[in-house]
């Protein structure tokens, strides 16, 4: 039984525990990205770039039930309309394997393993959402650019938040001349046309950078932006909150500066701060996408979202090899989901800002 009323009254709105399981689906596939994955990262067959999703079969031609199984693709030049076509090779069926020993990768980056979730015999090929142009498996890479495009918006919150709470916290405690010069300056950073400056920054870059590299400046330059609209709401909220009899108790008693705004007025802040990174992580991922789909962001040959939607750009993609559009839709699912999570939990804790 759970006795907090706030989650209770989360559990009851439906769309947002779905949005919530949604996410645990996302983060635990990309979290065991390795073992889910049916190819490793360096896995392309050039000879079937395109290749559609393999169609698994669980009914043999007799009608009878059987363990799924798949046919391999051949590719053929159709000499009526001088297209590339792929047919399936109905000649040898490849049943799925689970659990089977596959390529080596690390378990949460740190145990060397083989077993995979799913695979095929020995000889077959499977390919759940198709291949790209260079003949690589989009599930896979779905799943490695994932642990990119969903990870970077909690990272950057690592350095954005505790710099915009305590930016933020100061400059409200302190106020007169201060806070107006520690204002000011927050309010040039927010007028700095973040995306273009992103765009700015990304294409300097050294080319020579690793996606590693230019994933961690990515990052950082993220957070060094988004903190200043951040701390400018909670400088408000401390206005408010340091005239309260307990701060003024805590003043006369002699508590210090630095331990009155760190103990006693940021902790005050942290219902703001729930609804702030719930609903700040969509725009990082957001901004992170735009970058790689301008190839600015994660360079090829590592995926990411963003990079890996640049390919369904191109109008006979979307209309001929749709599966290429499942990053997009990855990432249209995620944004949605946590701003759902985030408006409920918004209307839980400040029920005041709920549109009547």
């Amino acid at each position: 039984m759970i006795k907090n009323p706030k989650m209770r009254q989360f559990l009851k709105d439906k769309i947002s525990v779905s949005a919530f399981f949604v996410l645990v689906i996302l983060y635990t596939a990309i979290l065991f990205a390795g073992f889910f994955a049916t190819y490793s990262k360096e896995y392309s067959n050039r000879k079937l770039s395109y290749a559609p999703p393999s169609n698994v079969y669980f009914i043999d031609k007799e009608g009878r039930f059987t363990k799924p199984y798949t046919y391999n693709y051949n590719r053929v030049l159709n000499k009526d309309t001088l297209s590339v076509e792929y047919r399936q090779d109905r000649t040898k069926k490849y049943y799925l394997k689970f659990f089977k020993k596959g390529f080596e990768y690390k378990f949460l980056g740190l145990i060397p393993c083989t077993r995979h979730f799913i695979s095929v015999e020995d000889g077959g090929e499977l390919y759940l959402l198709g291949l790209d142009i260079n003949g690589r498996d989009n599930f896979s890479r779905i799943l490695y650019g994932g642990q990119i495009s969903l990870t970077i918006g909690f990272l950057a919150l690592f350095i954005s938040f505790p710099i915009g709470l305590l930016y933020g916290g100061a400059s409200g405690y302190l106020g007169g001349f201060i806070d107006t010069l520690m204002m000011r300056f927050a309010e040039a950073i927010m007028s700095i046309p973040s995306f273009y400056l992103l765009i700015i920054l990304a294409a300097i870059l050294p080319s020579g950078m690793t996606s590693s590299q230019r994933f961690a400046l990515i990052t950082v330059i993220l957070a060094l932006i988004g903190w200043a609209g951040f701390a400018r709401v909670v400088r408000g909220m401390v206005l408010s909150i340091k005239t309260q009899d307990y701060i003024r108790a805590a003043e006369v008693s002699g508590a210090s500066k630095k331990r009155i705004i760190l103990k006693h007025i940021i902790p005050q802040t942290s219902s703001y701060v729930i609804i702030a990174i719930a609903l700040s992580i969509p725009s990082y991922i957001l901004a992170e996408s735009g970058l790689s789909f301008l190839g600015l962001g994660i360079q090829q040959p590592d995926a990411s979202w963003g990079n890996m939607l640049k390919e369904a750009q191109e109008f006979a993609n979307i209309v001929y090899r749709p599966w290429l559009l499942v990053p997009g839709f990855l990432i249209f699912i995620a944004v949605l989901s946590y701003n759902l999570i985030g408006d409920t939990i918004r209307d839980i804790l400040d029920p005041k800002s709920k549109v009547m």
